[in-house]
Order: C-alpha cells, then sequence, then structure tokens
C-alpha cells in the first residue's frame, strides 16, 4: 500500500480499523473476510501508527451498509474524523463502510476538509484531491450499483421460487413443513391443534370474530402464539386481534401466498 500520502500530522491522530459483515450468517460461517478485516491492524502498523493510536471499530458486524440500518460503529468514526481526531481509516473495500451515496459522499466531504486518508486493500485516498476522490466516488457508486444487482437476483429467485410454491417461509402456529415440497401439515400436538380448532368451530357457529373472543374470555381458555416462527409456543388467553389474526390467516384456509405486502423507503 502506497504510504507516500501519509504524513506526520496524520500519524498524530488515530487510525481507524472500520469491520463490518452484512448479516450475522456470513459473521458466523464467512469467517475468512472478517478476519482479513482485523488484519488490518498490521497494516496500519507498517504505514507508521503505534498500537496506541489504532481503534478497531466492530461494532457493525451484522448490519447491512445499505443506509437502513443503523450503524453506532460507523457514527462514532464519523464524529471523530468531524472532530480532526482521525488520520486514516482502513477497510478491505470501500463497500464495507457504506453502499449507500448518501452515506458514502458524507463521508468523503468530512475527510476532505479534515485531510484524513482512506485505505483499503488497493491502496490510500485523499478525497480532498481531485484524482482520489474521483476513483472514491467511482467505487462506492459501483458498491451501491452492487447491492441493486444483488438483491435483484435474489428477489427475482424467491418470487420464481413462490410462484412455483416451492418458497419455505415461516408458518403459523400449529403448521409445519413436510418433506414433501409444498406439504404443510398439522403440529403432532394435540393441544395446540385442538385449541386452534375451537376457533374456528365457534367461529363458524357464532359467526364473529368478536364473540369468539368474549368466549375465550368467559372461560379463561389459552391459545397457543410464538413471537417468531422459530420461537417457543407460549400459552395466553387471547386478544380480539389474537383471535382475528388466526382467523384472518390465509395458510389457516390452506391457501399459499406470498407478496401481499410492499415496503417502500
Amino acid at each position: 500500500m502506497n504510504s507516500s500520502k501519509v504524513s506526520t500530522a496524520h500519524l498524530q491522530r488515530l487510525a481507524y480499523i472500520y469491520i463490518r459483515q452484512s448479516t450475522a450468517a456470513q459473521v458466523e460461517h464467512n469467517r475468512e473476510s472478517t478476519d482479513r478485516q482485523y488484519q488490518l491492524i498490521e497494516r496500519a502498523r507498517g504505514l507508521g501508527w503505534p498500537n496506541d493510536r489504532i481503534k478497531v471499530i466492530d461494532t457493525d458486524l451484522a448490519k447491512s451498509a445499505d443506509g437502513m440500518a443503523l450503524r453506532s460503529g460507523f457514527d462514532t468514526m464519523f464524529t471523530d474524523v468531524a472532530l480532526h481526531n482521525v488520520g486514516l481509516i482502513l477497510s478491505i473495500e470501500v463497500s464495507r463502510l457504506a453502499r449507500n451515496n448518501s452515506d458514502w459522499y458524507r463521508l468523503l466531504d468530512l475527510c476532505g476538509v479534515t485531510d484524513t486518508l482512506i485505505g483499503d486493500e488497493d491502496g490510500l485516498y485523499h478525497p480532498g484531491l481531485f484524482n482520489d476522490r474521483l476513483l472514491l466516488g467511482l467505487k462506492g457508486t459501483m458498491a451501491e450499483a452492487e447491492l441493486h444487482v444483488i438483491r435483484a437476483r435474489l428477489n427475482g429467485g424467491i418470487r420464481n421460487k413462490a410462484a412455483r410454491g416451492e418458497l419455505r417461509r415461516g408458518l403459523p402456529v400449529g403448521l409445519e413443513w413436510g418433506e414433501s415440497d409444498g406439504e404443510i401439515r398439522l403440529v403432532p400436538n394435540e393441544a395446540v391443534v385442538g385449541a386452534l380448532r375451537l376457533v374456528f368451530e365457534k367461529f363458524a357457529e357464532f359467526g364473529s370474530v368478536r364473540r369468539v373472543w368474549l368466549y375465550f374470555q368467559a372461560r379463561q381458555l389459552q391459545l397457543p402464539s410464538r413471537r417468531t416462527p422459530r420461537a417457543e409456543i407460549r400459552w395466553t388467553i387471547p386478544t380480539y386481534h389474537a383471535i382475528h389474526g388466526v382467523l384472518a390467516n390465509p395458510v389457516y384456509g390452506g391457501a399459499y401466498v406470498y407478496g401481499r405486502s410492499q415496503q417502500e423507503t
């Protein structure tokens, strides 16, 4: 890595090693990438920074840099850059720092003003110099575009699988996936299945969600529920919304649905 841009003024400030992985699965299984990022400490030492002025930021592990997730480590680093405490920011590639141009150009502008260097595996850059800023801007744009392409591929594959009825997502309490493609079956727990059947039986009898809810309330009957598909089942006296959620869930009616809700940023 070219060290000609490192000055005495830079060495008197901190060298930040920014470490990030996008998901918990990457942190757990892709250990090679994480280890490579920690090895940047040796790179900072080789550029002249003493150990007491090398700061490792790894609080953003398992967080995406798309601009949606809150990254406390990035915010801490940004604040220190603004306070003129940072001489160098190191990462294995610029997409570790940001995958959206809003965060990226905000960081570049601040680094250019405070004379802070940015480094990756390809070299050192000074955002205040035109050629370096041009290259950093191109890298940031490519990182954002790469994220868009990855998402488009993943979403396309998910929708194609869902169209064939082969996409396995979390099922509501009382149901589980079978061994065959698309097979959904009742769980082997008679108490859970019986409680859910009672909800539908009473709705067929009363024809009203409120009356079913009052029936459970009057007799202090409990209904199984869980916060996530993998969480443990909890037994509680149901609220009106819990009863309505069971009756309105299309999976209990034997319908396979996907993409009913959309998220806009």
